[in-house]
């Protein structure tokens, strides 16, 4: 178990922009950074990232919080992960205190897969560097791609020897359970009990997620064993997904981001040629078609996608539906190809860094040049078959979702094609025209099926009031718990002037209002208030975050973000998060300048705002304690004790209407 002395540490030296720095592209806004959020599909910066508070909001998902967080709900580590991975990643050394056996047993079963996977990538990398057949046949065979011991080791290469065990009998020996061998894939049991390696007499490429966990591996057979496959992959688990990875982003992230542009290749020797050879910026779909999940992987850290093909015809035909589909995600996307048997392994082996560049930057086409010249010769003078062509550009066209962009491509097609723009657009449209009713079916079947869906009998305030009005009423006193919980957390630790108005009576025993002003935290005002009432909050997520909030002013009589949500529950962090995040949702958005929507500065005015929530929660809440006490009233009792509270309660109701000029509401 990693002692608290070292996650203090941790979380008093990681910096949330660095940490998220690494996974999405942020850009600097004011104080602040923003970026596409990395948990949803999106075209316009919804991600908000604050240095100064140390947290992180994603709008378009509802998360937030810290860095440790985002690395939970990012990479789906354990918490336990977060604080390695934090610790590894500022060099702070973990200081454990001994755990029981029950804790062992415990162990979250992604890490233990993880583990596995990490000791495969060490024992493969050993065999490679330290065993006779391992340099004979593994080391030889990367030498001879050109591979370097350095960009050996970079990328984490080994080799699984020909035994027919003799990985599992390692891992077993190191007590690993056959189990979670069993659940990786390196192992496959049999029927009868016994058991044999996946990869054997196979050189390894370990494939790793974007903050460098192994997830799988890619092996490659060296032997003539023509039933066997040239390349086996790790089968799909609970860490490993095939089509949301991109083998080399680890190694890649960080020059994507920098040179703003990803190089996407096929194979993993393409991904390190590239690589050794300068061109650190490069991918690979890791030998599967390519899918909308890896293409918003690179999303995240850049909107520019140069898409690297061989010299055959063949392959680049069945690869160029991959452009469409990086249209689709309003993507940028170029074509390089390589002269005729070359790819790019053998020609970033053959080539130095600034000729690779300008070849490169030379040759690499809009993908409406490189659709057209590689379908005309296909076409040649054939009109039907040139007909065929243009619709096919076209509907690569309409995937497009920028209007100015399809337009600009539009005028470029008709050039290329020598056809009239006119005529190109009037198809253009139909497609669209087609896309939009395809997609209004399909919100009209799921809003029918929504609609046949029974409420829950537990949603309704009151079983007495109809419907509407119980989720009327629901929403008024949500919103206003939410509003405190606001002021709470955002204002609770400065102290202000407030005016506290009591009922006093003169000589003639005739009623009069005295105000005195006083100064108060503003934590300490809505906490006496509430509690003069005896009254709570009736959201459970308000009443624990409420708790937590009173809780934490008591302790350090002012709001240190990142403590306060440390102490929460990852479900009220998201929701904390989100109201420390309010105001860089109104900078994100640009409401003032864009909207004319000037955003209110409570700074301005904290005592009066919080005066008059605090009126308004304590007024619809004794409303509803007073419908409670009417409901106790019973025929055959004494409830003279029940009515002289609902009549004091009254007392009190009207008191607090006449504070805020406005009747009782009817919801009482």
């Amino acid at each position: 178990m990693i002692s608290k002395n070292t996650i203090d540490t941790v979380f008093e030296t990681a910096r949330v922009e660095e940490v998220i720095g690494d996974f999405v592209n942020l850009k600097k806004s004011g104080t602040n950074y923003k970026g596409l959020s990395p948990f949803s599909n999106e075209r316009s910066p919804s991600f908000m990232v604050s240095p100064v508070k140390q947290i992180w909001k994603d709008f378009s998902s509802g998360k937030g919080g810290n860095s440790v967080a985002f690395l939970m709900e990012h990479e789906h580590f354990s918490y336990p992960e977060a604080i390695r991975y934090l610790a590894k990643k500022y060099n702070i050394e973990i200081e454990e205190t001994e755990q029981s056996e029950e804790q062992k047993e415990q162990a979250n079963e992604k890490e233990s897969m993880y583990l596995v996977s990490e000791f495969a990538q060490k024992y493969f990398q050993n065999i490679l560097l330290n065993t006779d057949e391992g340099q004979a046949i593994g080391y030889s065979y990367f030498k001879e791609r050109g591979f370097t011991a350095d960009t050996i080791k970079k990328f984490g290469l080994g080799y699984s020897p020909e035994e027919w065990d003799a990985f599992s009998k390692e891992a077993l020996g190191k007590a690993y359970k056959l189990y979670y061998l069993d659940k990786t894939g390196f192992t496959i049991v049999r029927e009868d009990g016994r058991h044999i390696d996946r990869f054997r007499g196979r050189v390894m490429f370990p494939i790793q997620s974007m903050s460098g966990r192994v997830l799988g591996f890619g092996g490659r057979i060296l032997g003539n064993d023509k039933k066997a496959a040239k390349y086996l992959n790790s089968p799909e688990s609970d860490i490993y997904h095939k089509s949301k990875v991109l083998y080399g982003i680890y190694h890649a992230k960080q020059e994507i981001a920098k040179k703003d542009n990803c190089y996407l290749v096929e194979g993993y020797t393409d991904v390190i040629q590239m690589h050794q050879a300068g061109i650190e910026n490069v991918v690979a779909s890791s030998g599967t078609a390519l899918t909308p999940d890896q293409i918003r992987l690179i999303n995240r850290l850049t909107k520019n996608i140069t898409v690297l093909f061989d010299g055959d015809a063949a392959g680049l035909r069945a690869s160029i539906r991959g452009i469409d589909l990086i249209l689709e995600e309003g993507m940028n996307v170029k074509v390089c190809t390589f002269p005729d048997g070359d790819d790019p392994d053998s020609f970033a082996r053959k080539t130095s860094y600034d000729e690779l560049v300008a070849y490169l930057d030379a040759n690499a086409k809009d993908f409406i040049q490189f659709k057209a010249s590689l379908l005309m010769d296909e076409a040649k003078n054939d009109p039907v078959k040139k007909a065929g062509l243009i619709r096919d550009m076209v509907s690569s066209i309409a995937k497009i979702p920028d209007k100015i962009q399809r337009e600009v491509y539009i005028q470029e097609c008709a050039r290329i094609m020598d056809i009239s723009e006119q005529v190109l657009a009037s198809t253009l449209a139909q497609l669209i025209s087609k896309d939009i009713a395809d997609t209004g079916r399909k919100m009209k079947d799921e809003q029918r099926a929504n609609a046949m869906r029974p409420v829950p009998e537990e949603e309704y305030f009151d079983p007495s009031m109809p419907p509407d009005q119980q989720q009327e009423r629901i929403n008024i006193l949500d919103g206003l718990e939410r509003r405190m919980i606001e002021i709470l957390l955002l204002y609770g630790g400065t102290e202000q002037e407030f005016e506290d108005v009591y009922i006093k009576y003169d000589e003639f025993g005739k009623e009069f209002e005295h105000s005195e002003k006083k100064n108060y935290k503003v934590y300490d005002r809505i906490y006496l208030n509430l509690q003069e009432d005896e009254i709570q909050f009736t959201n459970p997520v308000f009443k624990d975050i409420y708790k937590a909030a009173i809780d934490h002013y008591m302790a350090h009589q002012e709001m240190n973000v990142d403590v306060f949500l440390n102490g929460l529950h990852p479900d009220l962090q998201y929701m904390a998060t989100d109201i420390f995040m309010q105001d860089e949702k109104y900078i994100l958005h640009d409401w003032e300048e864009k909207k004319q929507i000037p955003v209110k500065d409570k700074a301005m005015s904290i005592a009066a705002y919080t005066n008059e929530h605090i009126i308004d929660l304590r007024w619809l809440l004794l409303g509803r304690l007073i419908q409670d006490l009417k409901m106790q009233v019973s025929p055959d009792a004494d409830n003279m004790e029940i009515l002289m509270s609902v009549n004091d309660y009254n007392t009190l109701v009207n008191y607090l209407s006449r504070k805020i000029n406005r009747l009782r509401s009817s919801f009482f």
